[in-house]
């Protein structure tokens, strides 16, 4: 809001009016008065005004209050006549609870529909009836509802079964029926009358009121103050951004105010953007009309009286109060209805009335109110919801016109309720025959498409984009229409069949203008100029589908009505064809004998459309005619002997030609238009009411015709008739034609009309046509589609077409054809077609694309030689047709066709030129084989002669003179063909079945023989088969193995003669990998190996060669050499945070020497392993900055990589990188004859340390020019103060260690670069040790051994960078790495001249051994006495070990014991030793350590405690000093103990630590516990890190994602309050719910001025800039790293079927899937997001374009 929201004054003369106030007394007043209406008016012309707007704020808080004080108590109390709550709680105990739930829907709630119960999908449930009924045992089906709707538990129209859930099933003795006003007392319904219609004529008045300025008659105020608004209205014209810029133009407010402003006026509809007088409002509205009117209608600004404002606001409030009385009470439910449904005195609307035709002018707020009071009045009262319905279906016609005009979203519309009453079986039906809803839906519907061509078909042509946008909004009608008819009926009255039938005729009007629209003719010569436009007709036809198909099972269910329907379709068919004979000639066509009269017509020159839903409907009635047996019952009712089959089959033939014709390419300068009206045509959504339906016409048409004529038409329609009827035509064509092109089309063209023949006679799979039920259709589709390869759930959804329920019926009989593979980690489960199915494959499947029969082809010729069968795939045995479809089989044995098939195979015998193909060959033998199949069933089933006799028509030669050879003879020849090899499966398997036809014709001719002559054949054809391919694979695989023999000779030569080479590369290869090979094993054979000390195993050095992946050159790697480097990526990291809400440090004056226990953040390191010349990637590194300069000149895209924060991609694989490590050798180190122990080494430390202090303020004071008074402190024996040790290192490598020190610097406190910084050493020991704590854990959590599990990638990472870490002091400040090492050990051994140690309880102790050891080695470069680094080495992990014991003890006792179990005395001096420590821990710190007396407790806690410390170490002095581990660690498992121990050179019993050096630890342990700080933690409310640390997880998910739409539902934005979030998202790192993708929740980062989205700043103080989020009305997973990088990630959660559904578009439950949530869990652990988000990127470029910082 504006300003901010502060409670403001109220006027003192009003507190005093208030405190005198009685609702009680004003409620016996007004009982008295006879006036009442005008003494109510009176009461709130005087209040209202004084309540509500007094100022540029709203203020609710004190609105609410006052206005249920002054305003909703009197009328409550006039309403009960006593205490509002003790009457309403009376008349709840009295009501009876309904039995209809009537929960209202929040938007993003989820809903419920059963698919196997519901009545249509409209019907939902919410949550908790969900929960409580029955359903939940069915196939049910989730969404989110987009707000508005309600629960239909109770309503036994709504479910089949099932319609209560528990809570709402009914009570047996409870009779609905009564009047539910019979529980009042007549006095009572009396006020109830009064109040609820004053209030509720108040609310229309003010709700309906358009003057700005005055009120209506009695409501005007006692005093009129000169105070106005500046009302800003919604319109979905205007985008937030063009309101949020006007408004700070207008109203001088900041950015966030505009906002807000734009915010509340698209939720509410409305917003106040000024107050004041009129002329300081008249001034923004004018602003504000001006800017916005530019490109399109201004914004909506009123500038209206306060007093208006006032009264509106209150009319609402009164609404949702009536709303909120109301549930109290049927009765009073009843009672409202009443009032609102009343007619006026002079019989004028009612109020309810009223606000439904003044639903357009009204603002979105005032909308949502009323909508939700009639949805909880009216259409919660049975009674009246059908009364509703009648006045609703009046007035239609106007409140859909108003709808059209208005710009609203249709959830915004009061013609949205149609949803509500529509879809009641009952109520629609009574509106068909009361209301003619269905004929005034329909004329609407047309007369709002007025555009029309001269035969008065729609004209979609130029729309412009207002009529493009009324075309969206009119659409809602076919919705409306298709609620209407969604149950069919089951009894038909005889008015619900006339007005049903006066429906029909509507809409065979509507259908009328759309047969025909959309002409195309072909474009010869060139190209099309404009694409024409062909979407609006194809939308419109998509949208009618399913219409057209409920009408037709309207029509099934009834006799008479089909008959009619069918009279009515067929006279508006022969009407649209008289009007389209323009200029048609009529020919005559003869060919074998036979002629026929047709017209002379060519699709590729004349006008042809695709839109025939007129003739497609006749098709679809004339299928029920034949299915219902109408046809045979009634057949003089019919008209059947009218038709002319040659007008019936004329325009769907044209279109199939159409198609043909395009695919033969002779459309190609007709442009994608076309092409995309094809494929819609075919398509899917489409193909049931257009492809199918024209196939049934020609089915249809053909068996009303004599086969030949058919046949001669269709020749004549493709253009091929002059080809095939003259004898040798195709010859002397083809000798005239050489033209190419014209020859490939016609070979084009003759593949597609045999294809058709195939279809017309062999699509017999819908009931009507074959004998077949419903469910063999949906078999043979889901058995064709799993022919071309196994296929997921949701695809074979997708390939299967939807009813009006969106039902497809398939998991009715999928498991009767395909077995189910269940997922992986990844991929989706599949289904496997039943091997038994995969003989009912047809290849010429009319469903099948190009593409996918090709690819049926090859999968089933594939299986078939897998199984060793030959390749034929011949025709599947076929249904019988129905009677009146019967007469098909004809055609198979025609003259005409077996001509065509003749001269085909003719042509076949020599090798093509071009002049036949492969598929035209294929398709013939195909047909052949139908005929074959006919016959052979009718042999097999017919008593009677076979009246089919193909086989003898085919073993004919031909007449004289030609003598041509018979089609048995040609095929043969056809046989031997060397050209045909592809083919001659096909052709045996041909012959075969004809031999087998000829014995089963000459059985029944003779005496029936026993049944083996034809099987013996067969049988002996197939075995010399078998023989045959046997002894082929027998050779095969006697070449195959001669092969491998000759390779494995040449192979073994090559070796000999390259021997030296070989040796080496494994020598190389030995050396390379860190295993046990003879010179690493220790000296004597029973040596311990020691990783650390002065009893450290020896390694023996040897070369480390690598290659670089950019030169190819190899490079040995050593300190004085070129510097090689490992591409890695440095992030920060809050993985193993122990502390979320830490406030992260301001990064300038933060110091990180020492890291919290708590881990809260620390800077991790990773790297792809891929090797470089530091110089090669130099000059990769400055060619990706050059290229992406020049980039950004030529386009503002993003890149995966930000090149200016020093990201790249590693130049092999691709991975992203923003820095490198420089690959060290190992440090050569000497032997120490006689180590110090402990006590002297303390000691010379000591004293090394105070002169290095003093030595610092030497060097200090002389540059201060002063000097100290402080005692100089003299170096011990062999430290040289003065040397400067020179560095080992070229100078290529001191470059890149400051290279990578810097990058780990500038990542991990978020700085800039700036290698002089003394914190650089700091950060990179640090990030060190947090990548070796992060590997330990990963290893624990997925069970894997310390050593040898990693990947090489993360070995070499770590080896790069533990030696980093101890070389990094070489390229720095030596006294400031000095200082650091100072600063450090001072923590462990105190230290007077250093201030400000943290306490132990405040340090982590891997972190600090590790910056100990590495830092060490800057003060031991100056000491000369012969002590090896090892003695500091070993010496550092005791103290660091020790302190982590006394650390543990503090901090990780349980308070609560579990039963001690015996040690069986093996671990008894351990018990004893860490009492002995716990309890000394105890006398220094008192009461703040509870008492533990259990040493077997201790010592557990102890080693459990310091285990995942000893493992870091081990990893770390491993990859420092290089020494092999022994193989017990390279296992997992328990009993790694001892192991662990001995490999660091300490005691099994870690005390001995402690007890061996007594003297010098107990003042140790007294400064650890003497720390202020230590007491404070102990006893603070803090909590305290206890040891082991978990390892951090992801958060806990539910089972079932409902639960989680369900939380997100009632997830309101944190900022605004009231809103619902529009995408809730659910951060899976800490749980936080945000409101992602929303300016509410936009705010600033680190003071930068652009703004981020929730999920973005919720990364930086969650995720240190890395967030996993859970989108949950997407069902998505959203990976966010920095603000420009970001993916989709698919979900955890699976349907039955295996996949994921993004988006909840399909609706299946889900269910948790732990195996994908772990594979996330894994990604986070492994700090991979950031790299999965690049390869995202890469391979997906559009990721890149998308503003991730706003989410």
């Amino acid at each position: 809001m504006a300003a901010a929201e502060s409670d403001r004054e109220v006027p003192s003369a009003l507190c005093s009016e208030f405190l005198n106030f009685s609702a009680k007394d004003t409620a016996a007043r007004w009982l008295q008065v006879s006036d009442l209406p005008r003494e109510v008016y009176q009461h709130l012309a005087c209040y209202v005004p004084q309540i509500y707007c007094q100022g540029p704020n709203l203020n609710p808080q004190s609105e609410e209050l006052l206005t249920q004080l002054l305003l909703q108590s009197p009328l409550e109390w006039y309403l009960c006549g006593e205490e509002p709550s003790t009457g309403l709680a009376k008349l709840e105990q009295i009501n009876q609870p309904s039995q209809l739930c009537g929960h209202v829907f929040k938007v993003g709630e989820p809903t419920y529909s059963c698919r196997e119960c519901a009545a249509d999908p409209t019907c939902v449930l919410c949550m908790q009836c969900f929960l409580g009924s029955v359903h939940k045992e069915h196939r049910y089906r989730m969404t989110t509802s987009g707000g508005g709707g309600f629960c239909d538990c109770g309503d036994t129209e709504a479910w089949k079964e099932g319609p209560y859930c528990q809570k709402h099933e009914p009570n047996i003795s409870d009779s609905s029926q009564e009047d539910p006003l019979a529980h009042l007392t007549p006095d009572m319904i009396a006020r109830t009358y009064n109040v609820f219609s004053i209030v509720l004529k108040y609310a229309v008045d003010m709700l309906t009121w358009e003057k700005e300025d005055e009120l209506p008659q009695g409501l005007e105020p006692p005093e009129r103050a000169d105070t106005y608004y500046c009302m800003l209205f919604n319109d979905e014209v205007h985008t937030y951004e063009q309101v949020i810029y006007t408004l700070q133009k207008a109203v001088n407010c900041t950015q966030k105010e505009a906002v807000s402003f734009a915010t509340t006026v698209d939720r509410d509809g409305r917003k106040s953007v000024r107050y004041g007088d009129f002329q300081f409002c008249e001034q923004a509205k004018s602003i504000i009309v001006r800017n916005t009117s530019r490109q399109s209608k201004p914004l909506r600004v009123q500038v209206m009286h306060s007093s208006v404002v006032a009264h509106q606001c209150f009319a609402l409030k009164a609404l949702g109060w009536m709303g909120h009385v109301i549930r109290h009470s049927d009765a009073l439910r009843r009672v409202l209805c009443q009032v609102g449904l009343q007619r006026g005195p002079e019989g004028e609307g009612s109020l309810v009335d009223t606000l439904m035709l003044c639903d357009s002018k009204m603002w979105k707020g005032a909308r949502n109110v009323y909508h939700q009071l009639l949805m909880s009045s009216l259409l919660m009262d049975l009674k009246y919801k059908k009364l509703f319905a009648i006045q609703f279906a009046k007035n239609y016609e106007r409140l859909q016109s108003d709808y059209v005009r208005d710009d609203h979203d249709r959830e915004y519309s009061v013609t949205d309720l149609s949803v509500q009453m529509f879809t009641v079986p009952s109520l629609a039906r009574m509106l068909i025959t009361e209301e003619n809803l269905m004929t005034t839906i329909i004329r609407t519907f047309v007369d709002h498409l007025r555009h029309r061509d001269l035969q008065g078909r729609f004209q979609f042509e130029r729309y412009t984009a207002q009529q493009a946008f009324k075309f969206r909004r009119v659409q809602s009608l076919i919705g409306d229409l298709k609620y209407v008819l969604i149950s069919r009926p089951t009894e038909w009255s005889d008015k619900l069949r006339e007005k049903f039938l006066e429906g029909l005729d509507a809409f065979l009007e509507l259908l009328k203008c759309m047969q025909g629209m959309d002409p195309v003719v072909r474009q010869v010569g060139q190209h099309i100029e404009m694409e024409p436009e062909w979407e609006a007709a194809f939308t419109l036809q998509m949208k009618l589908t399913h219409i057209i198909s409920m009408i037709q099972e309207w029509c099934s269910s009834d006799e008479r009505v089909l008959i009619e329907a069918y009279k009515k379709c067929l006279t508006i068919l022969t009407h649209c064809h008289s009007g389209f004979t323009d200029g048609e000639q009529p020919i005559t066509l003869s060919m074998c004998g036979h002629s026929v009269d047709t017209i002379r017509y060519c699709v590729s020159q004349e006008k042809v459309s695709i839109h025939l839903p007129v003739s497609r409907l006749l098709a679809g009635l004339h299928v029920l005619l034949s299915k219902s047996e109408v046809a045979y019952r009634f057949p003089e009712q019919l008209p059947l002997s009218e038709l002319s089959p040659p007008m019936l089959i004329e325009h769907p033939l044209r279109c199939l030609v159409l198609c043909a014709q395009v695919h033969a390419g002779m459309w190609r300068r007709n442009g994608f238009s076309l092409v995309n009206q094809i494929y819609y045509y075919h398509n899917v959504k489409c193909r049931v009411e257009m492809f199918d339906k024209d196939l049934i016409m020609l089915q249809a048409g053909a068996s009303m015709m004599d086969a030949n004529h058919f046949l001669m038409i269709m020749l004549s329609r493709f253009e091929l008739f002059h080809i095939f009827s003259s004898i040798d035509g195709r010859k002397r064509y083809s000798r005239e034609n050489a033209n190419k092109d014209v020859v490939q089309q016609n070979n084009t063209l003759i593949e597609e009309m045999l294809h058709l023949i195939i279809m017309v006679v062999g699509e017999r799979f819908v009931a009507g046509i074959g004998q077949v039920h419903v469910c063999e259709e949906i078999k043979r589709e889901i058995i064709h589609q799993l022919c071309i390869r196994p296929m997921a759930h949701s695809e074979l959804v997708k390939a299967l077409p939807e009813n009006e329920n969106k039902e497809t019926g398939m998991e009715r009989v999928i498991d009767s054809v395909a077995s189910f593979k269940k997922p992986g980690v990844t991929g989706r489960g599949l289904y496997e077609l039943r091997p038994a199915c995969a003989k009912q494959f047809n290849l010429y499947f009319h469903h099948y694309s190009r593409a996918d029969q090709s690819k049926a082809e090859e999968a089933q010729r594939k299986l078939k030689r897998q199984q060793g069968e030959d390749t034929a795939l011949p025709p599947p045995v076929l249904p019988q047709f129905c009677a009146l479809f019967g007469s098909l089989v004809k055609l198979l044995q025609c003259d005409v066709l077996l001509s065509i098939l003749h001269t085909v195979l003719q042509w076949s015998l020599e090798p093509s030129g071009g002049h036949w193909s492969e598929s035209m060959l294929q398709r013939v033998l195909h047909l052949i084989g139908m005929a074959l199949m006919e016959e052979h069933q009718q042999l097999e089933n017919s008593e009677e002669e076979a009246t089919f006799s193909f086989t003898l028509k085919i073993s004919r030669p031909g007449e004289a003179p030609s003598n041509s050879a018979s089609i048995l003879a040609l095929l043969e020849t056809l046989q031997n063909a060397p050209h045909l090899e592809v083919h001659k499966d096909t052709i045996r398997w041909i012959l075969k079945t004809v031999a087998s036809i000829k014995t089963m014709r000459e059985r029944t001719a003779t005496t029936p023989v026993a049944d083996h002559g034809g099987q013996s054949q067969e049988e002996t054809v197939r075995d010399k088969d078998k023989a045959e391919r046997k002894r082929k694979a027998e050779m095969a695989r006697l070449r195959r193995e001669k092969i491998m023999a000759q390779m494995s000779e040449m192979q073994r030569h090559f070796i000999n003669e390259n021997k030296e080479l070989f040796q080496q590369t494994s020598l190389d290869e030995l050396e390379a990998s860190a295993s046990t090979s003879v010179e690493h094993s220790p000296t004597s054979a029973d040596a311990a190996l020691v990783c650390v000390g002065p009893r450290r195993t020896r390694v023996c050095e040897r070369k480390q060669v690598v290659t670089c992946i950019l030169c190819q050159e190899e490079q040995e790697i050593r300190p004085e050499g070129r510097a090689m480097v490992l591409a890695a990526f440095v992030q920060r990291s809050t993985v193993m945070s122990k502390n979320r809400q830490r406030l992260p440090p301001d990064p300038e004056k933060y110091d990180p020497i020492f890291m919290h226990p708590d881990l809260s953040i620390g800077t991790h390191t990773g790297s792809c392993g891929h090797i470089m010349h530091s110089h090669c990637w130099q000059r990769y590194f400055e060619a990706v900055q050059a290229k992406e300069q020049r980039r950004q000149q030529r386009l503002r895209v993003h890149t995966s990589y930000d090149v200016e924060n020093g990201e790249f991609l590693c130049p092999l694989c691709e991975c992203l990188s923003n820095t490198v490590i420089p690959l060290l050798p190992l440090k050569k180190t000497s032997s120490s004859c006689d180590p110090p122990t402990l006590g002297p080494w303390l000691k010379t430390i000591g004293q090394q340390v105070r002169s290095l202090h003093s030595a610092h303020r030497k060097a200090k004071a002389t540059s201060a020019e002063c000097l100290d008074s402080e005692p100089d402190c003299p170096a011990p024996q062999g430290f040289r103060l003065d040397h400067t040790p020179p560095s080992p290192y070229s100078d290529s490598i001191k470059e890149m260690l400051t290279t990578f020190g810097t990058a780990t610097y500038k990542v991990g406190l978020k700085v800039h670069p700036n290698e002089q910084d003394p914190r650089v050493a700091i950060l990179c020991w640090g990030s060190c040790a947090y990548t070796i704590q992060s590997i330990e854990r990963l290893l624990v959590d997925e069970e894997k051994p310390l050593f040898g599990s990693l990947p090489c990638r993360q070995d070499d990472c770590l080896s790069s960078l533990v030696r980093f870490g101890s070389a990094c002091w070489t390229a720095g400040c030596l006294s400031t790495v000095q200082t650091h090492f100072i600063r450090l050990l001072a923590a462990l051994v105190p230290d007077p001249q250093v201030n400000g140690s943290p306490c132990i309880l405040d340090v982590d102790m891997f972190h600090l051994l590790v910056s100990l050891v590495l830092s060490h080695s800057s003060v031991h470069c100056l000491d000369d006495s012969g002590v090896t680094v090892d003695v500091g080495q070993l010496h550092f992990l005791h103290l660091v070990t020790m302190a982590h014991v006394v650390q543990i003890l503090l901090t990780s006792v349980p308070v609560e014991m579990t039963m001690e179990q015996e040690s069986g005395g093996a671990e008894r001096e351990e018990e004893e030793a860490v009492c002995r420590l716990y309890n000394s821990l105890r006398t220094h710190l008192g009461s703040a350590l509870c008492e533990v007396s259990s040493g077997w407790h201790l010592w557990r806690c102890v080693k459990a405690g310091i285990l995942p410390y000893l493992r870091a170490t081990a990893i770390f002095f491993h990859h420092l000093n290089g020494v092999t581990p022994p193989p017990e660690l390279h296992v997992f498992g328990p009993g790694q103990w001892e192991a662990l121990c001995g490999y660091l050179s300490l005691p099994c019993n870690l005390l001995q630590l402690f007890y061996s050096h007594q003297d010098l630890m107990e003042p140790l342990l007294q400064g650890w516990c003497s720390h202020p700080a230590v007491k404070q933690c102990l006893q603070g409310s803090a909590t305290l890190v206890s040891f082991p640390r978990e390892s951090n997880q992801l958060i806990e998910l539910p089972e079932d994602y409902s639960a989680l739409i369900n939380q997100a539902s009632s997830f309101t934005c944190p900022r605004s309050g009231v809103d619902k979030s529009r995408a809730p998202t659910l951060c899976l790192v800490c749980g936080a719910m945000l409101c992602s993708q929303s300016y509410c929740c936009q705010t600033e980062l680190d003071g930068e001025k652009e703004e981020v989205g929730a999920c973005t700043a919720h990364t930086f103080s969650c995720g240190a800039g890395v967030g996993i989020f859970l989108r949950v009305r997407e069902s998505q997973v959203l990976f966010l790293a920095g603000k420009t990088k970001g993916c989709f990630y698919a979900p955890p959660y699976l349907d039955d079927y295996g996949e994921t559904d993004q988006g909840l578009r399909r609706g299946n439950p889900l269910h948790l899937c732990r195996e994908r949530y772990r594979k996330i869990q894994k990604l986070w652990r492994q700090h991979s997001i950031t790299e999965e988000i690049g390869h995202a990127q890469e391979a997906n470029q559009t990721l890149v374009g998308i503003d991730w910082q706003h989410l």
